[in-house]
């Protein structure tokens, strides 16, 4: 598959590459592993000469072996001795960036933690001392959200405050998603986009394999997934165990009730019998996996909280295939489609509702979009966007059938709503699948 939609990163990238050419910049990329890092670095990278060491669980001195090997192939720079450890093979290369301008790579970043963790305070070491001096551009990349945000985060850690710039890689637009249906299969319906969007995330590696597979229909996707040997069966699992460690199984447990729509606190402890606000604040704040929703304009401390899980896959593996791994374990996958096929509707909703918050999110017209309801989760409300230089607002309904959408219904569930816009245009629409492309 072609490269999509990275233009503000790869120039980015590029400033950065032309400032350590007088002074040595530390970059780190962050994000969800199969976001594309190191394709992007790769596309930056193009016709230019640059070391990549990949951080693989193996014993120290292994690794320098690897990299020498490398270093002397690139960079032909004479090694002499023995070197064991990367402190000394990352102080030759930034001595070397005194003469000749270098960029390195070292992706899976995280990995040291498991290997050697002085190599962190010995990195740091190093760079302060010889940063001024030479011309090292330096990327590092990890897909560990945790522990890269304890790397560069944490006080108390050596590299905390010594990147130069911070990106975190996000997944594809919306109108991303369209133009790649597009270009793959021209006259995709409407269903294929949400369940493109729904299944993917814009993740580009997921997106990658529908695309090349030419798996780009409703019915062809979940054929891709549901079957045989499927990255994608356990795919959940290789992205969170190494992040929850030893407690996985409670994580786990949260992230299939929400998936499967017990969205408050409340609901989630009187099935598991057990206190889960740690770990909710775990999944919102450290690993980035969970989102709290309030209604618009509610309080700081109002306790109408709803939680939602942020990466579509996620949301669709737990609901689907970790509540039914029973099934999959059997490779009845024709009996899971059925499942799919029964409970469509109802759990594609929210990604519909979702698809329109990020569309209206991109024409950059509103200050402020987001959701209301009231106690008891009355005249819940799908869509309050807010632009507050022209005093207007946006109330919308999201339903997959327009003809299940009463403007005059949502005028009376708004009534609370809009007191808090006075001197506002208050514009009333409808939102379906229809609208989607």
């Amino acid at each position: 598959m072609k490269f999509y939609n990275r233009e503000s990163e790869l120039q980015l990238l590029h400033k950065i590459r032309n400032q350590s050419l007088s002074q040595s910049q530390m970059t780190v990329l962050t994000g969800r592993r199969r976001i594309g890092k190191t394709r992007l670095i790769l596309e930056n990278m193009s016709g230019i000469p640059f070391l990549y060491f990949f951080i693989s669980r193996k014993e120290e001195r292994l690794l320098c072996e690897e990299f020498i090997e490398q270093i002397q192939t690139i960079l032909n720079i004479p090694i002499y001795g023995e070197i064991r450890q990367f402190k000394d093979l990352f102080d030759l290369l930034i001595n070397h960036a005194a003469q000749i301008p270098i960029t390195l790579v070292i992706d899976e970043f995280q990995e040291f933690f498991r290997i050697n963790p002085s190599i962190y305070s010995d990195i740091q070491r190093i760079w302060d001392l010889n940063k001024d001096r030479t011309s090292m551009n330096l990327i590092l990349s990890g897909s560990v959200y945790s522990l890269m945000q304890q790397i560069f985060e944490n006080m108390k850690e050596p590299l905390f405050g010594r990147a130069n710039e911070r990106l975190f890689i996000k997944p594809f637009s919306v109108d991303t998603l369209s133009k790649i249906l597009n270009d793959h299969a021209p006259g995709f319906s409407p269903r294929d986009l949400l369940t493109f969007y729904m299944l993917t995330g814009g993740v580009p590696r997921y997106v990658e394999i529908f695309a090349d597979k030419q798996s780009l229909s409703h019915e062809s996707m979940l054929n891709e997934i549901f079957r045989e040997n499927s990255l994608f069966l356990q795919e959940g699992k290789h992205l969170l165990i190494e992040e929850f460690g030893k407690e996985y199984t409670v994580y786990f447990s949260i992230l299939a009730l929400i998936a499967s729509s017990k969205t408050s606190r409340v609901e989630i402890q009187s099935v598991l019998q057990k206190d889960i606000g740690g770990y909710l604040d775990l999944l919102e704040n450290e690993y980035k996996i969970i989102q709290r929703v309030q209604p618009i304009f509610s309080k700081p401390g109002s306790r109408m909280i709803k939680y939602y899980i942020s990466d579509n896959f996620l949301a669709f593996w737990f609901r689907f295939i970790y509540k039914n791994l029973a099934t999959v374990e059997m490779g009845n996958f024709d009996y899971l489609k059925k499942i799919i096929d029964r409970d469509f509707p109802a759990f594609s909703g929210p990604f519909l509702e979702k698809f329109f918050h990020e569309k209206l999110a991109a024409t950059g017209h509103y200050s402020l979009i987001g959701r209301y309801w009231e106690k008891g989760n009355l005249n819940e409300i799908d869509i309050v966007a807010i632009n507050e230089i022209e005093k207007s607002a946006l109330i919308g309904e999201v339903k997959l059938n327009k003809k299940q959408i009463s403007l005059e219904q949502l005028r009376v569930k708004s009534a609370h709503l809009i007191q808090k816009f006075a001197g506002y245009k208050i514009q009333y629409q409808a939102f379906s699948l229809e609208d989607i492309a």
